[in-house]
């Protein structure tokens, strides 16, 4: 019986130190974890302002180029107007033409 208590007490001994080691790596592994955030977090924040700097970068160019291609198309457009009210100003010129021709006969 001393036997078996004694076997029983190691056991129990030894069953401590394993929960009192498994409770030491949890808070090892924690805190590690809580350095690993901590780093990651303040690389985080000095990377910030060189996103900053490229998302701006890249936001300007996308505006350069749109107002690029506006201009484009108001000049296309402009150049269209300006054929479009030359072809008109022949025909406004015949037709003018032709009433005054009109006009001038007698009946």
């Amino acid at each position: 019986m001393e036997d078996t208590l004694k076997r029983l007490l190691a056991v129990e001994i030894e069953a401590e130190q394993l929960v009192a080691e498994a409770k030491s790596e949890r808070e090892r592994i924690i805190n590690n974890t809580l350095q690993e955030t901590q780093q990651m977090e303040e690389e985080f924040k000095t990377k910030i302002p060189n996103l900053h700097t490229d998302f701006l970068e890249k936001s300007n160019q996308r505006a350069i180029q749109t107002i690029a291609e506006l201009k484009k198309r108001y000049e296309e457009r402009k150049e269209n107007l300006r054929k479009l009210a030359t072809d008109n100003e022949q025909k406004a010129l015949d037709a003018s033409i032709q009433l005054l021709m009109q006009i001038g006969q007698p009946q």
